[in-house]
């Protein structure tokens, strides 16, 4: 099979292998590894409503990705061998990603017992990645006790980095614009004095931690501190996060109501900064689908959470420009170095796996939410125009994704 006219030139891929790339046949469309994402709510089991494995592996390979982690807050909770690798076998059935699960921290994501960890780690999803997202592990014995654990094996734990006795009735980013509204703040210094505390303790212990959604300026520079002193320590950022502020909840529509909150203009800036600087590692969608029930409704009562796979990349080169090699690192190699992800995340190069994606940069498109292959319709994006969408994605050289359209 050959892939013509891209911007690596004329890729010839046989057995889900890259074999020969001819330079000379140079196209305007940009070919890139295929994307990883490192955190990705798939709601299956439990809430096939918002989501499914299957639904949600089809809107990230219309995003570009070829390998997603689906985070543990399901139900049941994936804290167990038994719901991991339902989960895994689920991502295998439907063949369009990779899916990697993440198992949770504690069990039930209840903060006050670790799940079995080793269990998921030898289980057949083989688990790496630990998080109890929507919900921080408050209690520093018990994250100390998860690094320590994990670290027999390199794994990691990905911390929701919010102090709760800090946001107990939260609604949005605590400021001008949270007094004006009346709405009760989420300080940024709860989501900072979590970051303080993990990296002091994966510095402690020697072990891997990765930081979810980093949404503030401080995080930014304590990242940068902890990274300073060569700690084990590697953090994300959502396209959400990179391009809007806290001003968008001036209507009060909840799709623009997320976990952490959208922040000031300042915070933006600070994390594109330090998505550029190396301070932060990545960038994660926190793809969170929600049923019309949890979204539509008073801001008070809405469900936190945005959709994002089919939109990540478009709103990327946006917000940061086409650095391609960059994006590539940010939104391939990255991710999967993170997750220990072996054949994802590789620079497109003879004998490497043939994940590709194909992003035409010329293409105009205005978001339609029900034009989306999530069975959610929570966009913030919906009816933005957006420029540069993919046009093929090939997992291991099977197209998962032909002109634009999903291949099934």
């Amino acid at each position: 099979m050959k892939i013509e006219g891209t911007s690596a030139g004329e890729i010839t891929v046989e057995d889900g292998v890259i074999v020969a790339i001819d330079p000379a046949k140079k196209g305007d469309r940009i070919a890139l590894p295929g994307l990883v994402d490192l955190h990705t709510h798939l709601r299956e089991p439990g809430r096939e409503d918002a989501e499914t494995v299957e639904s949600g592996s089809r809107a990230a390979a219309l995003g570009g990705y070829t390998a997603v982690c689906a985070m543990a807050n399901t139900s049941p909770v994936a804290d167990t061998a038994g719901v991991v690798e339902q989960v895994w076998r689920l991502g295998r059935e439907a063949g369009l990603v990779d899916v990697q699960p993440i198992g949770a921290v504690t069990v039930g994501l209840g903060g006050e017992q670790l799940a079995e960890l080793g269990a998921m780690a030898d289980s057949a999803a083989r688990v790496r990645v630990f998080s109890d997202d929507g919900h921080c592990v408050a209690d520093p014995r018990l994250m100390r006790r998860a690094l320590e654990y994990v670290k027999a094996f390199d794994g990691v734990i990905a911390q929701h980095a919010e102090e709760p006795r800090l946001t107990t009735g939260a609604q949005m980013n605590e400021g001008e614009v949270a007094a004006r509204l009346g709405l009760t703040g989420w300080p940024a210094v709860a989501e900072e004095a979590i970051i303080a505390r993990d990296v002091l303790l994966a510095g402690h212990v020697g072990a891997r931690l990765h930081i979810c959604h980093v949404s503030t300026a401080g995080s930014v520079e304590l990242i940068r501190w902890a990274k300073s002193k060569g700690w084990r320590v590697t953090a994300e950022v959502t396209p959400h996060h990179l391009l809007l502020t806290e001003e968008r909840a001036t209507q009060y529509d909840p799709v623009f109501k997320v976990n952490p909150p959208l922040r000031t203009e300042a915070d933006v800036l600070a994390l594109r900064a330090g998505l550029l600087d190396g301070t932060i590692d990545c960038v994660a969608t926190d793809h969170a689908p929600h049923s019309v029930e949890d979204k539509e409704c008073e801001w008070a009562y809405a469900r936190p959470g945005m959709l994002g796979l089919e939109t990540a990349l478009a709103i990327v080169v946006q917000t940061m420009g086409p650095r391609w090699d960059r994006i590539a690192e940010w939104m391939s190699a990255a991710p999967a170095r993170i997750a220990g992800l072996s054949g994802q995340g590789a620079a497109l190069a003879v004998g490497a796996p043939a994940n590709i994606a194909i992003f035409d940069p010329g293409v105009r498109w205005t978001v339609d939410p029900t034009a989306l292959a999530s069975r959610s319709r929570n966009t913030p994006y919906a009816g933005m125009e957006l420029r540069g969408r993919i046009e093929a994605t090939y997992l291991r050289g099977e197209p998962t994704v032909l002109n634009g359209k999903a291949t099934r």
